[in-house]
């Protein structure tokens, strides 16, 4: 097991990483994507299991009847942030791979289908929506949503899919494949640095609610040389203060706010911008706080935009309420790998991230399993993992596979 994990780590790492930053570009449709899901497939295929491409492009790879009930599937996904890191997504579709082999050397009888997916375009980086083909399944994102989506040099999904060459006139809600679902389980990278060095893995309780929220600032363009300060309708600098304003009243309210992602109109060095279009991403842990801090932080950048005279619109992009996993699914993982003895013990806490898990949700019972991650530092390079605390969560997956499709 530990030589077959590794193997396929090394052969999965280079794909898509830039040599410059060392981070990954593996954006939905992208020419790193489709070595992602040829890779996948390969796994799928060498192991004698059935690969299946669904209407919005997931993957799937099944051990078993894929038309049968109860189905437990596994699996995460392989696309990334721009420049992020190795570890989230692909850890815990390499460690469903890996949890099925090491069952298979347990010699495990399956009583149940088991399925493991790379669910498409998670991280939302290039049509800004996360898990899109998460979402889409769930009925969460429409077909008519989703083809309005569209990336920085305005190529729609649909023509995205197309030219990567799939069919994307039947996206849309999946609900007969996730009937069959019993329950899906997803191992990620941890996001944070809470486990301990005796705590390789634990188990999720809840994800917080979170969302993404667009705002535009309309200012006046003019000359940055001639135009005194007083005649100036600067959006850059209602978009500074905000910012400011965010991180401020998410550490007053206990929550986060980040401005992660700009973009100005002209973009000239020599030239006042006439618009600055900024994206807050915004988590708190709880809805009621997290409406709150969002309609403070408007508020704000709307007084200070009439100061500067310049206008600010608002729009909500995705939002994803709070998530707690389903509770009957998440002790029964807890009690399986307290029982299994070979984890210093099994915490169940919540996170900020948004994951599949969280948006499959609402459909079938999911749960999660999260492995230590030691720089605390996630979408970044920095991200990391142990092998030693990757191969404890790839047992930790293939005993709770076992108690849940071998039973």
């Amino acid at each position: 097991m530990t030589d077959g994990f590794e193997a396929m780590w090394a052969e999965l790492l280079p794909v898509g990483r830039s040599a410059a930053s060392g981070g990954y570009r593996r954006h939905a449709w992208n020419a790193a994507d489709a070595e992602c899901r040829a890779w996948f497939e390969d796994q799928a295929r060498s192991r004698g299991l059935a690969y299946e491409l669904d209407h919005n492009g997931n993957q799937w790879a099944w051990l078993g009847d894929p038309q049968g009930q109860g189905a437990i599937v596994t699996g995460s996904h392989l696309d990334s942030v721009p420049d992020g890191g190795a570890f989230d997504g692909p850890l815990g579709v390499v460690s469903s791979f890996a949890a099925l082999d090491e069952l298979r050397e347990r010699g495990a009888q399956f009583a149940k289908p088991l399925a493991i997916v790379n669910f498409g375009d998670e991280e939302g980086a290039r049509f800004g929506v996360a898990c899109i083909g998460s979402r889409l399944s769930a009925g969460v994102l429409t077909r008519e949503q989703a083809y309005e989506l569209r990336d920085a040099d305005g190529v729609r999904l649909p023509d995205a899919m197309e030219r990567a060459g799939y069919d994307p006139t039947g996206i849309g809600a999946d609900d007969g494949r996730l009937a069959r679902i019993g329950a899906f389980v997803e191992l990620h990278v941890e996001q944070g640095r809470y486990l301990s060095e005796e705590q390789p893995v634990g188990v999720a309780s809840a994800i917080w609610p979170h969302g993404r929220w667009r705002f535009d600032f309309h200012g006046e363009a003019n000359h940055a040389g001639t135009t005194r300060i007083e005649d100036r309708r600067d959006p850059m600098l209602t978009f500074a203060t905000t910012v400011l304003s965010a991180r401020k009243k998410a550490a007053l309210a206990g929550a986060l706010a980040t401005f992660g992602k700009v973009a100005i109109e002209p973009n000239g060095t020599n030239a006042i911008a006439s618009l600055v279009r900024g994206w807050l991403d915004s988590r708190a842990a709880d809805e009621a706080t997290l409406t709150e801090l969002v309609q403070a932080i408007a508020q704000a950048a709307a007084e200070r935009g009439e100061r500067d005279g310049v206008k600010v619109e608002l729009t909500r992009e995705s939002y994803t309420p709070v998530v707690d996993f389903d509770g009957p699914l998440r002790d029964r993982l807890a009690r399986t790998l307290r029982a299994g003895g070979r984890l210093g013990g099994v915490p169940v806490l919540p996170t900020g991230a948004g994951h599949d898990a969280g948006i499959l949700a609402s459909a079938v019972p999911t749960a999660m399993l999260f492995v230590r991650n030691p720089s605390g530092v996630s979408h970044s390079p920095a991200e990391f993992a142990e092998v030693a605390d990757c191969l404890a969560g790839v047992s930790a997956l293939a005993d709770v596979l076992e108690d849940l499709a071998c039973q």
